[in-house]
C-alpha cells in the first residue's frame, strides 16, 4: 500500500510460545497448525494488505477512508469477528482429528486478540520487501502489551475509538496503558467473544472430515518421523525493531 493515512490491525495468537515448546513429531504438526490458522484468518479479511506475518501475529493494513470514517469502527469489529470465528473453525479442525500428539490435541488452547489503530504510515522497500514504517506503527505494536484482563478481543486505540459512533460503546471498556517511548494512552476493548456469539455456532466436526484431518495430519508428520526433515526450533515471536 502507499504511504498515508491507513488502519492498522494486528490479530495474534496467544499461547503460541508454549504451543511451539514441544517435542519432535509434535512440533512440525504444529507449525503446520499454526500457518494454516493464520491463512485462514487472512483470508477472512479481504480489502486488508498483509504487510507482515510475525511469528504468531499478523500484521495487516488499508488505506483509511476519508470520505466515510464514521464506519472504520463497524468495519474493524466486522473483519475482527470474521477472522475470529476462521481461526476458530480451523482450530477446532485441528483439535478434534485423530491424531495424539501435542501440537494437535493442545491447539484448543490457543486464543487470539486483536489490536487496531488508525494513523499515518510511509511505505518503505528493502531489497523487495514491503514494509510500513512511523509513529504509528510503533503504537499499534507497543499495545499488543496492554493490561487487558480477558484472553481474547478487539483492542481500539483513542484515534480509531473515535472516529465515529459505534454500537459498542455501552459494552467498551477503556484502559490507559503506559507504552514505551510514547507515554500513556487511552484505548478502548470488546471481548471478541461477545461479538462473535451474534452468529450462529461453528458447526459441529464431523467424523468424515475427523479422519481425513487425521491422515492428513500423520503424512505431515512422517517426514519428520523418519528424519528426513528437521523442524525449526521454537523461538519467542519476532516483532519489528521498535
Amino acid at each position: 500500500m502507499e504511504s498515508g493515512r491507513a488502519v492498522l490491525l494486528i490479530a495474534d495468537i496467544g499461547g503460541y510460545t508454549d504451543y511451539m515448546s514441544t517435542h519432535r513429531m509434535s512440533l512440525a504438526h504444529a507449525e503446520v497448525n499454526t500457518a494454516r490458522m493464520l491463512e485462514k484468518m487472512i483470508d477472512a479479511a479481504p480489502g486488508y494488505d498483509l504487510i507482515e506475518i510475525e511469528g504468531d501475529a499478523a500484521f495487516l493494513s488499508r488505506q483509511a477512508d476519508a470520505r466515510e470514517p464514521d464506519t472504520t469502527v463497524t468495519e474493524i469489529l466486522r473483519v475482527a469477528v470474521a477472522m475470529h470465528r476462521a481461526f476458530h473453525l480451523e482450530r477446532q479442525n485441528v483439535a478434534t482429528n485423530l491424531c495424539p500428539c501435542a501440537g494437535c490435541k493442545e491447539a484448543d488452547n490457543l486464543k487470539l486478540k486483536f489490536v487496531a489503530h488508525i494513523g499515518d504510515v510511509a511505505a518503505q522497500t528493502i531489497r523487495q520487501r514491503h514494509k510500513l514504517v512511523g509513529i504509528d506503527v510503533i503504537l499499534v505494536h507497543r499495545l499488543l502489551k496492554n493490561p487487558v484482563p480477558i484472553p481474547e478481543y478487539v483492542l481500539l486505540s483513542e484515534e480509531l475509538y473515535s472516529t465515529g459512533e459505534t454500537s459498542i460503546r455501552d459494552s467498551a471498556h477503556e484502559i490507559s496503558p503506559e507504552l514505551e517511548g510514547i507515554g500513556t494512552v487511552r484505548a478502548y476493548f470488546v471481548d471478541v467473544g461477545d461479538l462473535d456469539r451474534s452468529l450462529p455456532p461453528l458447526p459441529a466436526p464431523s467424523w468424515r472430515g475427523r479422519l481425513g484431518r487425521t491422515f492428513a495430519a500423520a503424512g505431515l508428520g512422517l517426514p519428520y518421523m523418519l528424519g528426513l526433515r528437521r523442524p525449526r526450533r521454537a523461538v519467542a515471536p519476532r516483532r519489528p525493531a521498535l
